[in-house]
């Protein structure tokens, strides 16, 4: 194999670079499939968020969902305009109805209501992730997926439920869901759905998370969610893609080392597989470090407290009552 003058061989170039290449146009390529433009408006006193599909969205549509089917990725993009419009609303006002408002507003344009917060994506990047906000991303996950829906004639799923599309509002603790574009295909059982969801929120904290918070994070945010089923699928579906697919894992991944990448995820195969025990573990270690009390440690075993029941008792046996005479009565 011929060389270079730095002593590199022309395999060893090729290997270091061309990666990078394909990385760069798969992130073009990535980068022009926004089906959405997104902008903020006041309108009636209420900021809401503008999502209008662009005019060859449609087109761009189908091409993301035929690179799905060959790449065996089970999710699709809605590809008509008005199906698109009857999801989001639809979703939006599902989870979070209870205060809030969506609706659609012209040919191609949804209208929902800002979320108060910030996305979890915004707060891991920050470094300002923390375990509540897990906590609550995975209620709401769980909650989530316990709605019926017609469309899958079983449990609702996202299918693109990454931690952008996570927003937590530190005022109530509430985590909410935002972003309805993918849905997941149809044939998939529930369990293999929801596992997706949690796979997509996990590959976000395994491609960038510090390398000291990350797995802590994970088996929190697995913990709260709480469905052995599910995390039972999510265990075989923590493996690198091969093929075609790896374009849409580098999107997920935010086109981390990919090294790394299997390093963690066979880290939560592990943590999946053993959840129990890694919860036993984790319970034991938080004991552990709770600081000691100021007034309920022991000084020595057996030894009674000033400020003990047991001394106080005693005390009290030892007092001579207020009413009781010093001495018994003498005879006459």
């Amino acid at each position: 194999m011929p060389t270079r003058e730095n002593g590199t061989s022309l395999a060893e170039q090729l290997t270091n670079h061309i990666p990078q290449a394909l990385t760069d146009a798969a992130a073009k390529f990535v980068d022009s499939l926004k089906l959405s433009s997104v902008s903020e408006r006041v309108r009636r006193g209420r900021r809401v968020v503008i999502k209008r599909r662009n005019g060859y969205s449609e087109q761009l549509a189908e091409l993301a969902n035929l690179y799905f089917r060959m790449a065996g990725i089970p999710i699709r993009f809605w590809a008509k305009v008005v199906d698109w419009r009857r999801w989001e609303v639809k979703c939006f006002r599902m989870l979070n109805g209870d205060r809030f408002h969506a609706f659609a507003s012209g040919a191609k344009t949804v209208c929902v209501d800002k979320l108060p917060g910030k996305s979890l994506w915004e707060q891991l990047n920050r470094g300002t992730l923390t375990r509540q906000m897990l906590e609550a991303a995975a209620h709401e996950l769980r909650r989530a997926h316990q709605f019926w829906s017609d469309e899958f004639r079983g449990p609702w799923s996202h299918g693109d439920a990454g931690m952008e599309n996570v927003v937590f509002n530190e005022k109530t603790g509430r985590a909410r869901l935002i972003d309805f574009e993918i849905i997941h295909d149809k044939s998939l059982p529930a369990a293999a759905r929801h596992a997706d969801d949690l796979l997509v929120f996990l590959l976000d904290l395994a491609a960038i998370a510090p390398s000291q918070k990350w797995l802590p994070f994970a088996l929190r945010f697995l913990n709260a969610y709480g469905n052995l089923d599910v995390i039972a699928e999510l265990k075989d579906q923590l493996s690198l893609p091969s093929g075609i697919a790896w374009i849409w894992w580098g999107v997920r991944t935010s086109f981390a080392d990919p090294a790394k990448v299997k390093n963690r995820l066979a880290k939560l195969r592990d943590l999946a597989a053993h959840l129990g025990y890694y919860r036993t573990v984790a319970t034991k270690r938080a004991r552990q470090r709770r600081r000691a009390s100021m007034s309920c440690h022991e000084i020595s075993p057996g030894i009674p407290r000033a400020s003990s029941r047991t001394r106080a008792i005693s005390d009290r046996a030892k007092a001579a009552s207020p009413g009781m005479p010093r001495r018994l009565p003498t005879k006459r």
